[in-house]
């Protein structure tokens, strides 16, 4: 029995890892500048396309790649063997979702870290990636919940008094509001498009109501987003 725990919980240590200790330093480093550059991408992304589970991947990716380069340290045989898996999964599978792919370069690291008899650092690396995956969880890192509706609609008539209702309507029933187009009609009216962030999504039929009891405001769309991207 202390053989087998000798085999797995020391056996590739005394490589040149330096160590659990040295692992557990390179994963926490790993992770804290994976959080520094997702921190870095939430506050500098400006376009419409963000997404919560890009940013978490930008926090694991180096996590994996720095396990990942633990165990090809001194070996260009594993090395090209981990570039023919890399490209088997290319081939085979188009992954669209960021999170997937975090998940497969795990698998792959774990399979190299065992096919390679590295068992120490893929237990330490195992567990070292599922505690970053289960903070960013738990903290629902990456999340930016900016606006939350897109509203469209026409005003028509007096465009003044029905600019000032529509913002006094606006401001009742959301807490940030955003004014993202604004297109003059010559004949018929202005069309509006508003970034809403709802006081309570759940009551946008209110808001809705609201809006078809004003006069000179039609054409009324209400487009509500569940996830945290920016709209």
């Amino acid at each position: 029995m202390s053989n087998w725990m000798t085999l797995l919980f020391e056996g590739d240590f005394a490589t040149a890892t330096g160590g659990p200790e040295t692992v557990c330093f390179i994963i926490l480093l790993a992770f804290v500048i994976g959080h520094f550059v997702g921190w870095i991408y939430m506050w500098t992304h400006k376009g419409l396309s963000y997404s919560q589970a890009f940013v978490a991947s930008l926090v694991v990716i180096p996590v994996i790649v720095a396990i990942m380069m633990i165990l090809m340290a001194g070996s260009i045989i594993v090395a090209f063997g981990l570039l023919a898996v890399f490209a088997v999964v290319r081939f085979r599978n188009v992954l669209k979702d960021t999170r997937d792919t975090t998940f497969i370069l795990w698998a792959i690291m774990e399979g190299l870290g065992v096919g390679t008899m590295r068992y120490s650092t893929s237990i330490v690396g195992a567990l070292g990636v599922a505690a970053v995956l289960l903070y960013l969880r738990v903290t629902a890192f990456g999340s930016r919940h900016r606006y939350d509706a897109v509203l469209s609609l026409r005003l028509t008539g007096d465009l003044g008094h029905g600019v000032a209702s529509l913002k006094k309507i606006l401001r009742q029933h959301s807490i940030r509001t955003h004014l993202a187009n604004e297109r003059r009609l010559s004949d018929e009216g202005l069309d509006l498009s508003w970034r809403l962030l709802l006081r309570d999504p759940a009551r946008s039929d209110e808001l809705q109501w609201a809006l078809r009891q004003t006069e000179g405001v039609e054409n009324i769309s209400l487009f509500l987003r569940e996830d945290e991207s920016e709209i």
